[in-house]
This record gives structure tokens, C-alpha cells and sequence, in this order.
């Protein structure tokens, strides 16, 4: 089992770059794929970009290219570069044991709080 916690969301503007990061605790964090999904106000959760046990990464379309997913032995990180105000949202970050970089959230069994992404035009 892991418990995870993000943190870095914050107010910006629109063009800033900001990372995320998702502090795990609990036993072997490396061998968990580890992704991001975000929630927008009277929208559904959607996909951002995951990495997998071995490093391959998967991002969203809508997004690809100023994404940038990483990992280390105990935290998950999301840079997000060239920011929108259609990127405001809660970003969460989820975890599971499958190995693969999955972009369903079913395929996820462990989920942090949520971080608040801001931007302002």
C-alpha cells in the first residue's frame, strides 16, 4: 500500500511553467506506475500523463509537448510548461502496481488529495 501526497499547485499566469510533486510513503514507490489526472470545476477527471515501473511515459494528446513526467525512488513529479487558464484545475496523482504507464483512472487504486492549479490570462 502507499499514500501519497501532492504539493506546488499554486496561482500563476498564463505562459509559467510549474512542477508538481507527489510524495509517496509506504514500501517499494519504484515499482509502481505513477500518474496525473486533473479535474477541472463541472468537469470530469481526465488524463494528464503517466510513467511506468521501468520509465516509459504516456501523456494526453491535448497536451503533449509541454508535459514532462518523472519519478524517483519516493516522489512523483509533473512539469507543466506554457500554462492555460483552461489548465486550472485540481491535478491529483495516482498510483498502482500494474507497471505500465495506463492513462484509465480505474487502473488506479491509490490517490493523493489533489493539488489547486491556478491561471490567470
Amino acid at each position: 500500500q502507499v499514500q501519497l501526497v501532492e504539493s506546488g499547485g499554486k496561482l500563476v499566469q498564463a505562459g509559467d511553467s510549474l512542477r508538481l510533486s507527489c510524495a509517496a510513503s509506504g514500501r517499494s514507490f519504484s515499482t509502481y506506475t505513477v500518474a496525473w489526472f486533473r479535474q477541472a470545476p463541472g468537469k470530469e477527471r481526465e488524463f494528464v500523463a503517466s510513467i511506468g515501473r521501468g520509465g516509459n511515459t504516456y501523456y494526453a494528446d491535448s497536451m503533449k509537448g509541454r508535459l514532462a513526467i518523472a519519478r524517483d525512488k519516493n516522489t512523483g513529479y509533473l512539469e507543466i510548461n506554457s500554462l492555460k487558464p483552461e489548465d486550472t484545475a485540481v491535478y491529483y496523482c495516482a498510483a498502482d502496481l500494474g507497471g505500465w504507464p495506463y492513462a484509465a483512472a480505474d487502473d488506479y487504486a491509490y490517490w493523493g488529495q489533489g493539488t489547486q492549479v491556478t491561471v490567470s490570462s
